[in-house]
């Protein structure tokens, strides 16, 4: 395992790993702790606030509304390099931090992974997810703290150095003609084949042409564990993805379409891209012949 944030970034941490890093007194500077925690409205919860009541002990709050690009009308876009730099190094994380991302959601693993992703599109691959997240950590009987200290801030340069993770709308309507990549989204199959309504009002379910679908929740087991690299490589088989070729993560908009981008990197393919705008930009821009649903004969 990771001892050190120098050794070579382990994708996952266990709760086991962490708790003894905190026994040890090794988070600080060198190892930072992240509650990324963000709930759909439906979903009737306040992630900030649950942090402020409950949280492992020396993390900070990664606010995925906050961190991104508050100019466009699209949720949590990425930011700039600038803003991201700015974000993270006021959480105290430098260009040697190993940082360690989770959410509480009821999933295990809800948001935790797109800010994973973020941290390695802006040239940081020192970054794990909390296997099983906060649910598995209180479940194990772990520390909690509902006290916060606010790290000394630190220096963080972000580069974007892999421009190709990332696809805008345009590159996407491209791919339609070129299929370049395999677009898998990762939203819920009823709302996939336009059946079962989108969470944001205003917004139709369906599917981007050619697009393929592994619900988000298939990457993870009953326990919110992120499954085995045998176990996830037959998800992928068996929804026809091929990991062998090139591929473009798609949701609601653009959280958990990073479990397909880790799951993946798991299974050794790591250059998976993520749709920015995912399915609400796509349902707001596309012509109508672009939106396919069973409801409008169109599959």
């Amino acid at each position: 395992g990771l001892h050190c944030p120098l050794c070579r970034t382990q994708p996952l941490v266990s709760a086991k790993w962490l708790a003894n890093m905190l026994k040890r007194n090794l988070v600080g500077p060198n190892l930072r702790v992240l509650d990324s925690s963000w709930y759909l409205p439906s979903m009737k919860r306040d992630g900030k606030k649950e942090f402020a009541s409950s949280h492992i002990p020396g993390a900070s709050f990664f606010d995925i509304d906050e961190c991104a690009d508050r100019s466009s009308k699209f949720d949590h876009m990425l930011p700039t390099e600038e803003a991201f730099s700015d974000y993270v190094g006021d959480l105290g994380i430098g260009s040697h931090s190993h940082v360690v991302v989770y959410d509480a959601s009821d999933f295990g693993l809800f948001t935790c992974t797109r800010v994973w992703w973020m941290f390695r599109f802006f040239g940081h691959p020192q970054v794990s997810v909390l296997n099983g997240g906060f649910r598995n950590w209180v479940k194990q009987g772990h520390p909690v703290s509902g006290t916060y200290t606010r790290p000394e801030p630190a220096r963080f340069t972000a580069t974007r150095c892999h421009p190709s993770w990332v696809k805008s709308f345009e590159d996407i309507t491209h791919n339609i003609e070129t299929q370049e990549y395999q677009v898998v989204d990762v939203r819920p199959y009823g709302r996939f084949c336009g059946k079962e309504p989108e969470p944001r009002e205003g917004v139709k379910p369906g599917h981007i042409p050619g697009s393929k679908c592994m619900p988000f929740f298939g990457f993870v087991d009953e326990d919110g564990m992120m499954l085995s690299t045998e176990q996830l490589k037959k998800f992928f088989e068996k929804s026809k993805v091929d990991l062998n070729k090139p591929l473009c993560g798609s949701c609601g908009s653009g959280v958990t379409a990073c479990h397909m981008v880790l799951a993946a990197h798991l299974c050794g393919a790591q250059e998976a891209a993520v749709y920015d705008g995912s399915w609400y930009e796509w349902f707001t821009k596309a012509p109508p012949e672009h939106v396919v649903s069973d409801l409008n004969n169109k599959l």
